[in-house]
């Protein structure tokens, strides 16, 4: 099966730890995976900041980038549900549209991919600790993928999983909601690491990258014990 990449502006630049990854736990699933180079900023930050137009030149290039995959899959949920977006941008356009509907319905976020399509719920992953999962908006409440996490977290051998109180509370993040309202995104982080803390988790996993970065500044600003881990990162674990 080939799958192309979809690596995505954070995990590229802050998470490179997250792709390699997700890149080594579907070759051992037996995907052959390719990286277009071509692959910009999938162009969510302009977009949900209103920036319609502008946003629909990366997103053109997107399109064109990924065209000839047969799989598209992304290690984070924000963006995989951003090309499920597409079409409706480009509702109307006789080009764009019918391209932009064939990128959504062959893009998957990892643990969507690796549960629905290679119907696979252990990955043969094994790491030692009590950890918690923090449940992104974008994945759960768009993208709709709630189970697949849930069902490879609790295959890895020797992990001690704790559900987290208050999951479906957004961390502050919502990209530049994070820096427009930066005080109440701080309010709100910190409620969240409230709640980690009350788990008394010692590794966090997510599958968003911005949530990670958010909630894993937060935590290393207070000098907690606590290990921030993709969950692409977790899966490949051995």
């Amino acid at each position: 099966m080939k799958v192309s990449l979809f690596a995505t502006c954070l995990v590229d630049m802050f998470q490179g730890n997250a792709g390699k990854a997700a890149v080594e736990l579907l070759e051992r699933l037996g995907c052959e995976i390719d990286f277009p180079d071509a692959q910009v900023c999938c162009g969510q930050p302009a977009y949900n900041s209103g920036y319609v137009k502008e946003s629909k030149e990366a997103m053109k290039r997107m399109i064109t980038a990924f065209e000839h995959a047969e799989y598209v899959v992304s290690p984070s949920g924000s963006c995989a549900y951003m090309f499920q977006e597409y079409p409706h941008v480009f509702k109307g356009d006789s080009v764009w549209e019918p391209r932009a509907k064939k990128l959504a319905e062959k893009t998957y976020e990892l643990t969507q991919f690796i549960v629905e399509v290679l119907n696979v719920d252990d990955v043969g992953a094994k790491l030692k600790g009590k950890a918690t999962f923090h449940t992104s908006c974008h994945m759960t409440r768009l993208l709709g993928v709630r189970e697949a996490p849930m069902r490879l977290l609790k295959n890895v051998k020797g992990l001690e999983f704790e559900e987290l109180p208050g999951k479906e509370q957004c961390c502050g993040f919502g990209g530049t909601f994070s820096v427009k309202m930066a005080q109440i995104s701080e309010q709100m982080v910190d409620e969240k690491v409230g709640h980690i803390e009350e788990t008394e988790a010692e590794i966090l996993i997510g599958a968003d990258a911005g949530c990670l970065m958010n909630i894993g500044g937060r935590i290393g600003r207070q000098g907690k014990p606590i290990r921030v881990m993709h969950i692409a990162e977790v899966l490949n674990c051995r």
